[in-house]
C-alpha cells in the first residue's frame, strides 16, 4: 500500500475515457430498460408538484415485509451514509475496509474521525467479527462489498449487533446476488440499517434511487436530517417500479446471468495465474496484478490496459490497497475475452523485459 492516503472522493466513473471499454462502473446496463425510461417520462407532467413519497415508502415496506417506519427513500444509497452520519453521535464509529469510500467519506464530513479496521487479503477479505473494537458504537460494512466482491455470511454481519451500537450494511449490491443471499434485512431490525441501491441493476446511476431499511429510531434521526424533498418524483416512480414483484423477478434473472457471467470471467483469469480475490460474488472481481508487473513501477498494468483500451477502477483510492490492485467489472463473454486478451499480451511484454 502506498504512504499517501487514498482519495476517498474517487469513484469509478472517473477512471473512464473516450472510446474506452468501460470495466471500471458497476452499473449494469448502458441505459435503463424501456419501461422505466417510459415510466420516468411520465412523471414530467407531475413535476409542478412536490414528490410525495407515501407510494414509495409503502413499496418498499411491501417488498421486504418491514413496517413503513422502518424504510426511508433516499436520493441514492449514498445520500443514506450522508443522513447517518448526521444523525449519529458515535465516539468511536468504525468502518470496514477496503470497501466503497463514501461511509467513510461521509462520517468525516460530518466531523467524526472514524477508526478502520482492515480484511485482509490472506482471509480472502472476509470480516473478522472479533477484529471490530468491542466499544465501537457505529461500525459500517459492505455487504457483498465493494470493491472485494465478498459476500460475508449474515451471521458473521449480525454477531456485531449489540446494545448500544449501530450496525450499518451497504447492501448496493444484493439484488444482484442469487435471492439475496446473506441479506440483512428480516424481522429484527434493531440496532440495524441496511442501504439499498437501484441504480446499479437497472442502469438508473444519474437518476439517484435508493432507500434504508432499518431500526425506526435510527431512521428517525436521518429523517430528520433529510432535506426536504430530497428524492424526486421521478426517483420515486421508479423505487416504486423496481420493487415490484414483476422487476423484482427480473432483477433475480439478471442475478443469475450476472454469476453465470462472472465465473466465465474468474475462469478467464485462472487461465492467466491471475485469480480474483477471495470467492467473487459481486458483478465485479478484484484483481492483484503484482505478479505481472515485473520491472514495470507498482499500477503499470492498470495504466498499461487503459492504453489498450480498457478502463478498470484503481484499487489504490480503497484504504488498505495499493496500485497494483484493480476492480473489473463483470460483463459479457465476449468483453471478459478481450479484457483478458489483453492481460495476456501485457504479461507478454512484461515477461520481455
Amino acid at each position: 500500500m502506498g504512504s499517501l492516503e487514498p482519495d476517498l472522493r474517487h469513484h469509478g466513473d472517473q477512471d473512464l475515457g473516450p472510446g474506452l471499454v468501460d470495466l471500471a462502473v458497476n452499473v449494469r446496463q448502458a441505459r435503463p430498460p424501456d419501461c422505466l425510461i417510459e415510466i420516468i417520462n411520465e412523471t414530467t407532467a407531475q413535476l409542478a408538484a412536490y414528490p410525495r413519497p407515501a407510494e414509495a415508502i409503502a413499496v418498499i415496506a411491501s417488498a421486504h415485509v418491514v413496517p413503513e417506519n422502518s424504510v426511508l427513500p433516499t436520493a441514492g444509497g449514498a445520500e443514506a451514509f450522508t443522513l447517518i452520519a448526521r444523525a449519529t453521535q458515535s465516539r468511536r464509529p468504525v468502518v470496514i475496509h477496503p470497501q466503497f469510500t463514501e461511509p467513510e467519506a461521509a462520517l468525516i464530513a460530518a466531523g467524526h474521525r472514524p477508526e478502520r479496521v482492515m480484511t485482509r487479503p490472506e482471509d480472502g477479505f472476509r470480516l473478522q467479527p472479533a477484529s471490530v473494537p468491542t466499544e465501537a458504537d457505529l461500525v459500517m460494512v459492505g455487504n457483498p462489498t465493494n470493491p472485494t466482491s465478498v459476500l460475508h455470511p449474515a451471521a458473521d454481519i449480525r454477531s456485531l449487533l449489540r446494545r448500544g451500537r449501530v450496525v450499518v450494511v451497504d447492501e448496493a449490491f444484493m439484488d444482484a446476488v442469487p435471492e439475496e443471499a446473506e441479506s440483512m434485512i428480516g424481522a429484527d431490525l434493531t440496532g440495524l440499517v441496511v442501504v439499498r441501491s437501484l441504480t446499479k441493476t437497472w442502469g438508473l446511476a444519474g437518476l439517484r434511487a435508493g432507500y434504508a431499511v432499518g431500526d425506526p429510531q435510527v431512521l428517525t434521526g436521518m429523517r430528520a436530517q433529510q432535506p426536504p424533498w430530497s428524492v424526486s418524483t421521478p426517483a420515486l416512480a421508479v423505487i416504486t417500479a423496481c420493487l415490484s414483484p414483476e422487476a423484482r423477478a427480473m432483477a433475480a434473472e439478471a442475478a443469475i446471468d450476472i454469476a453465470n457471467n462472472r465465473t466465465i470471467l474468474l475462469d478467464l483469469l485462472a487461465g492467466l495465474d491471475l485469480p480474483a480475490a477471495g470467492i467473487p460474488a459481486a458483478p465485479f472481481a478484484l484483481i492483484d496484478t503484482s505478479p505481472m508487473r515485473g520491472l514495470h513501477p507498482p499500477g503499470w498494468a492498470r495504466r498499461a490496459l487503459r492504453e489498450a483500451g480498457f478502463a478498470v477502477r484503481r484499487g489504490d483510492t480503497f484504504p488498505g490497497l495499493g496500485p497494483d490492485w484493480i476492480r473489473v467489472a463483470v460483463r459479457v463473454p465476449t468483453v471478459s475475452g478481450a479484457f483478458t486478451e489483453a492481460l495476456l499480451a501485457l504479461d507478454c511484454r512484461s515477461a520481455r523485459m
